[in-house]
C-alpha cells in the first residue's frame, strides 16, 4: 500500500482526540513529502542534525518533534523550530532547553518522559525523580519551556498484558502530577506495534514510523 493509503488507515482508527506523529527518522525528503502531500503535518526524529536538515528543505507549517534521546550540547541546534521535545528526563536538559529557546524568544513545549519499560535500555525518570523535578525551585522559574505532559515506552515484547500495565502505570503517573503541572493534555505512548492498547489506556498521542512508510533504512 502507499504511503497516503496508510496514513489513511491509521488516522481512521484513531479517535479525534489522539495525535498522530508520523515517525520519519532515517527517511528521506522526498518520502516525507509524500506523507505532507496526504495531509500529515506532525513528523517525528530521533537525531536534532537529520530533523534541522529536513526542516531547511520542507515547509514551514510541519510541526517537528524530537522524540529521541536529546544531549544537552545539541538543543541550540533544534531551539529556532521544534514544535516538541519528547524525551526530557533531566532538569539539567529542561534548563538547557529554557536558554536555548529564550535566545529565540520562544517557549518550547515539552514531555517528561518516564521510565516504565522493565528494560534497562531506555531512558526516563521514575516517580520520585518526576517529583522532585517538578517541585523544585529550579524548574519553577523556567520561562522558555512549557510541560505538555508526560511520555513513556513499553518493554518490547509480544505479551499484551504486561504491555497494557505499563500504560496503564503512566497513565497513572499522569493523573496523579495533573494538579501540579495545570497546562499538560499530552499523553505520549504508543507506537506501531502498541499503540491500539495504549489508546485504551489512554494516550493521546502516537507515534508510527514503520505502519505508514515501511521498515526502516538503517545505513
Amino acid at each position: 500500500m502507499s504511503i497516503k493509503e496508510n496514513l489513511k488507515n491509521i488516522d481512521d482508527s484513531l479517535p479525534k482526540e489522539v495525535t498522530l506523529v508520523a515517525v520519519s527518522k532515517t527517511k528521506p525528503v522526498e518520502t516525507i513529502l509524500e506523507a505532507y502531500e496526504a495531509g500529515q503535518r506532525v513528523f517525528g526524529e530521533n537525531k536534532i542534525q537529520e530533523m534541522a536538515q529536513k526542516w531547511e528543505q520542507l515547509p514551514k507549517d510541519i510541526e517537528w518533534h524530537m522524540i529521541g534521546h536529546v544531549q544537552r550540547n545539541k538543543v541550540k541546534y533544534m531551539a529556532e523550530f521544534v514544535s516538541m521535545i519528547h524525551g526530557v528526563d533531566s532538569l539539567r536538559l529542561l534548563v538547557e532547553i529554557d536558554k536555548q529557546a529564550k535566545k529565540h524568544n520562544r517557549v518550547i513545549p515539552c514531555l517528561l518522559q518516564m521510565h516504565i519499560a522493565e528494560e534497562s535500555t531506555k531512558f526516563g525518570l521514575d516517580e520520585q525523580e518526576l517529583h522532585e523535578i517538578i517541585s523544585s525551585e529550579t524548574f519553577a522559574q523556567l520561562e522558555h519551556v512549557q510541560i505538555k505532559g508526560l511520555m513513556g515506552m513499553a518493554t518490547f515484547t509480544d505479551d499484551q498484558k504486561q504491555i497494557r500495565k505499563e500504560f496503564a502505570h503512566l497513565k497513572s503517573i499522569y493523573d496523579k502530577v495533573h494538579g501540579q503541572l495545570l497546562d499538560i493534555s499530552v499523553l505520549s505512548m504508543g507506537m506501531s506495534g502498541d499503540y491500539s492498547i495504549a489508546m485504551e489506556e489512554g494516550s493521546t498521542m502516537v507515534r508510527i514510523g514503520s505502519s505508514i512508510f515501511g521498515a526502516r533504512n538503517y545505513n
